[in-house]
């Protein structure tokens, strides 16, 4: 039961009557299933590489609260107090993405991740949310005014935001912020002659990529032909998914997170399935698809293109990245180390998402907007 009733005119409480209080549930749920899977995959990741068993379960952790205080905080924002936290972030993002290219540790061939006070995080986590709320605002305005050349800034910030990203190199995220660009200009009023040359442009830069970039081509003839080079992380993946059946093999009773290498971050839904059955994959995919789906419900007939954009950018994130990382598991897409929302170990991956989430509750609540499409 709530202490508060719907006519308290607390910030607090008109926050829980405007909130999606059944998106806010099932956001915990996620953050409860990361927590059973870390404590799940994570030893076993830590053995491998001689630290102690709960390095990274006490890490994740850690996290874990700082990121369900972001969550809360940032849903009490305004669209106006979302549209000034995004460009400040970005603008900060761009910053630390571009020094990753000269200062980033290296790791796995790739320059993503900065230190700073002892911490180590990936820059590029923060830019995505912070691109399609940014990007939203600039189509909104185009629509709002025409001589504001808020499509041409928007595209911009895409050619900035995805060199950037093809420089580190992380050829998966920078696909992730086109189709969020690409969703957001479709809903903005794209023209169909658009929607032709922003394909014809896709297909050009996987093309790009496949000939400059060893380990993309080397990814994408594996997923065509298994026999044609190391498959081990998938082989083994599918094979928990075999060994798990519909209900699993029971909690801790799970081996693949003993040798499997990314057990507790890109291949953490593998762990789930073998130890928690196929029942409970499916679980997981529906907490996603409830997200994702109950978002776009709630501003399908928003009359703010700034809202409708913006979540509608956000959600396409959020379920795109989730549906790769997944995807990579059943081996029904190319590998990539993509991290699932919420679930998978990382500082960065789940602060990130919880921004980026918060933004989503933030911009769904009804009957207390502000309206104001200025700065």
């Amino acid at each position: 039961m709530t202490s508060f009733s719907r006519t308290d005119p607390s910030i607090l409480g008109r926050w829980w009557w405007t909130l999606d209080r059944w998106t806010l549930l099932v956001l915990t749920l996620l953050f409860a299933v990361g927590a059973i899977l870390t404590v799940a995959a994570s030893p076993g990741a830590a053995a491998r590489i001689g630290l102690e068993p709960f390095f990274f379960v006490r890490h994740q952790f850690a996290f874990m609260v700082p990121a369900l205080l972001i969550l809360l905080a940032v849903s009490m924002f305004s669209p106006r107090g979302v549209r000034r936290m995004s460009v400040v972030i970005l603008g900060a993002g761009i910053i630390l993405v571009t020094a990753t290219n000269f200062s980033g540790i290296e790791i796995k061939g790739a320059s993503r991740w900065l230190s700073l006070g002892g911490f180590t995080f990936q820059p590029s986590e923060f830019v995505k949310p912070c691109f399609a709320v940014v990007a939203a605002w600039m189509f909104a305005e185009y629509r709002q005014s025409e001589n504001f050349p808020g499509r041409a800034i928007a595209s911009a910030l895409l050619l900035i935001v995805v060199a950037l990203l093809l420089l580190q190199p992380d050829f998966g995220m920078a696909v992730t912020v086109a189709a969020v660009w690409f969703v957001q200009f479709f809903l903005a009023g794209l023209s169909l002659w658009w929607v032709g040359l922003s394909l014809a442009a896709t297909l050009g830069l996987v093309t790009a990529a496949y000939s400059i970039f060893p380990h993309v081509a080397k990814r994408i003839d594996l997923f065509i032909d298994p026999l044609s080079g190391d498959s081990y992380q998938v082989t083994t993946s599918l094979k928990a998914f075999q060994q798990g059946g519909l209900l699993g093999k029971g909690p801790g009773e799970g081996v693949v997170k003993g040798y499997l290498p990314d057990a507790h971050t890109d291949f953490i839904f593998a762990v789930a399935a073998e130890e928690f059955g196929g029942l409970a994959a499916l679980a997981i995919v529906g907490l996603f698809s409830f997200i994702v789906l109950r978002g776009l419900t709630r501003v399908v007939r928003e009359a703010d293109l700034f809202v409708l954009l913006a979540v509608a950018g956000l959600l396409t994130q959020f379920g795109l990245q989730a549906l790769i990382n997944m995807g990579v598991t059943v081996q029904l897409l190319p590998a990539k180390g993509m991290t699932l929302p919420f679930v998978s170990y990382g500082g960065s991956s789940l602060i990130a998402s919880a921004l980026g989430m918060g933004m989503v509750l933030a911009l769904t609540r009804s009957g207390y907007r502000d309206k104001v499409s200025a700065a």
